[in-house]
């Protein structure tokens, strides 16, 4: 006999793609700027002041108002202190006087040789020169020379990272083929037309 039934298997299909990882790394850069400052230079002079202060000698040849009256003052005061110790004077010469010395007569003469001034007509003005002051002149120099800026821009390197990657796609699924291959089968068999009787002894 014959199979009649074929059975055929059919697998399963797995496709897997495999990615791996990797690190990427991106170098760093650098970008460098310069600037220039300009310097200079700077020169500031003062030249030497003369002061001249002609107030007194101006008081000398005509004096103020306010001049004036204290000169006044201080001529009087010294005036009456002159007469006091005159009189002081007098008056001790008239306790220690003799009878019969003519006291009033060389008071008089005495007064007449100190009141006696000579005058020659020549007087040198003005009395008092003026007041010179003066401030020394003045030299500042500054120089400040050209500057260089440096300005770096730096970026730092990085690493890029991708990880690993499995992917599994089935192709083909699994399955079962069952076949019949035998031919036709008849009821009654004896109506097959190539149908043989099967010999049985007994």
């Amino acid at each position: 006999m014959y199979p009649l039934i074929e059975i055929k298997t059919v697998p399963i299909e797995i496709e897997m793609k495999v990615t791996h990882a990797k690190m990427e790394y991106s170098r760093g850069t650098a970008d460098l700027e310069i600037s220039r400052g300009d310097g200079g230079l700077s020169i500031k002079s003062r030249p030497i002041r003369l002061n001249i202060d002609t107030f007194e000698a101006r008081n000398s040849i005509t004096p103020t108002a306010v001049r004036s009256v204290e000169q006044y003052a201080q001529q009087g005061q010294q005036a009456s202190y002159a007469a006091t110790a005159t009189y002081a004077q007098q008056g001790q010469l008239l306790l220690e006087a003799k009878i019969g010395q003519d006291m009033i007569g060389q008071f008089a003469a005495d007064a007449q040789m100190q009141n006696y001034k000579p005058n020659v007509g020549i007087e040198f003005l003005p009395t008092t020169g003026p007041e010179i002051t003066w401030d020394p002149g003045e030299m500042h120099i500054r120089y400040e020379m050209d500057k260089l800026n440096f300005d770096w821009r730096v970026n730092q390197p990085q690493f890029e990272f991708t990880p690993g990657d499995i992917e599994l796609s089935v192709t083909q699924q699994p399955d079962v083929i069952i076949k019949y291959i035998g031919g036709p089968l008849y009821v009654p068999p004896s109506a097959a037309p190539n149908y043989e009787p099967v010999d049985v002894e007994a």
